[in-house]
């Protein structure tokens, strides 16, 4: 099975990534954007799917500090 673990800072945690494209966007005419968070895109084919919250908690994040959601199966080609 094909799988997406779309992962996030956590609420309160500092995101300089998220907060440098806020402030490059107006500079580029990007106009009423806010609360931007940068995160990662992880796709992974499994085999067994029931083991894809072990894997996000053990290696895949850092639960400490980043937040996790799976999206399974439809996943569509990149355009």
């Amino acid at each position: 099975m094909r799988a997406r673990v779309l992962v996030r800072p956590k609420a309160g945690i500092l995101d300089p990534q998220g907060q440098a494209v806020e402030r490059a966007l107006p500079a580029l005419g990007f106009q009423g954007v806010r609360n931007v968070h940068v995160g990662r895109l992880i796709e992974l084919d499994v085999e067994d799917p029931e083991r894809l919250p072990e894997m996000c908690d053990r290696l895949l994040t850092n639960p400490l500090i980043e937040d996790w959601e799976i999206e399974e199966g439809g996943i569509e080609e990149p355009r």
